[in-house]
């Protein structure tokens, strides 16, 4: 017996003594240490020696080989840029060497906002499974088993929708592998319209600020400030400007009065706002803020006189129940009293018939 021989048999009765685990369909594990024992036992009770032993390993070890094979996942795209209000597509590609009649497929999502990844998707034996808010979005894969393609296409995708959504493909009994790949989408969207505002005495001498702000975008609009002429020509700006949208003036001049232009700009489109820098800017400010205190301090007068008004008619309503009762009670009264001088004056009217009589 060669060397060689020799050490593919002893690697072969090494491995008999490792565990073996198998399973089956859905991942419920079969031991079969009963099958290691059963052989370990024939094993002792053959006396034909190592000969037999080695056949038996070698029995054991063909009867497993192939029972559980590499199963391979890949995408082509592990990030993934998409339009607000656009469908994506989600490529996912497996390889494996056994029938699929045990194909499972999952859609994972993981959002920045979530503690846990949340299904989205789900397949087993020709049965997709599409939870609610996802039912009238996702398109699932069309014969996975046959293309061995799990991609998915997901519609209108919005900010929320940005995250890492995970693909995984078991086909029992190939375990072993690459069975699941991530994939990082990005929703990209336009500025939104931004707010433009002025801060500060608008006056030579004074110090002024103007401000920039999108409430969407993504990713996070960059911002700049330009000056325009009555041509509506770009002119350069004199002032201190920040990528955040901040444009100061320290010490403002009467040449850098005029219209401002805030621009804010990412990878999907910009939007614009402007201000108009002049002395008559504050003085509209104190306008407005006087106008605002009158209607204010008419808002508190109104206020007052219906609350007035309504616990002035409360009283009078009160009073004049009372005076109601009043009457109600003083009337059986008035009654007796007259049914009293009616009598009396009778009697009177008797007695001076009497003498005639």
């Amino acid at each position: 017996m060669t060397y060689k021989t020799k050490r593919m048999q002893y690697e072969l009765e090494l491995n008999i003594s490792q565990s073996i685990t198998w399973y089956k369909v859905p991942y419920q594990p079969l031991s079969v240490t009963s099958l290691h024992e059963r052989y370990s036992q024939e094993l002792v009770s053959q006396d034909s020696g190592t000969k037999m032993c080695s056949k038996l390993t070698l029995v054991v070890l063909i009867s497993l080989i192939g029972c559980a094979e590499l199963i391979t996942v890949t995408t082509p795209h592990r990030y993934v840029n998409v339009t607000r209000g656009h469908s994506v597509l989600l490529q996912c590609n497996f390889q494996t060497s056994h029938e699929t009649t045990s194909l499972t497929i999952q859609w994972s999502f993981d959002s920045t906002s979530s503690m846990s990844p949340q299904p989205i998707f789900y397949y087993q034996a020709g049965t997709d499974v599409i939870p609610k808010g996802y039912e009238d979005r996702l398109q699932p894969p069309s014969a996975p088993g046959t293309t061995k393609n799990a991609s998915i296409i997901i519609s209108n995708m919005q900010p929320s929708d940005s995250g890492v959504y995970s693909c995984e493909v078991h086909n029992l009994p190939d375990i072993e592998g690459q069975t699941q790949v991530n994939i990082i989408v990005n929703v990209l969207e336009k500025p939104s319209v931004p707010y433009c505002a002025v801060h500060g005495d608008v006056e030579a001498g004074h110090l002024v600020t103007l401000t920039c702000h999108s409430e969407k975008g993504s990713p996070r609009p960059k911002y700049t400030w330009i000056r325009l002429d009555q041509t509506k020509t770009r002119r350069p700006v004199l002032g201190r400007m920040t990528t955040t949208g901040i444009l100061e003036f320290k010490n403002i001049s009467q040449f850098q009065f005029g219209e401002y232009q805030c621009n804010a700009t990412n990878v999907v489109g910009f939007s614009t706002c402007t201000v108009d820098l002049s002395p008559e800017v504050a003085d509209g400010v104190i306008a407005a803020a006087v106008i605002g205190a009158l209607l204010g301090c008419v808002l508190i007068f109104l206020v007052v006189w219906f609350i007035a008004h309504t616990l002035k008619r409360k009283k009078y309503k009160a009073v004049k129940a009372s005076e109601a009762n009043e009457m109600k009670r003083s009337s059986p009264q008035t009654q007796e009293g007259a049914v009293t001088m009616t009598t009396t004056a009778g009697n009177l009217h008797d007695e001076e018939d009497e003498p005639h009589a």
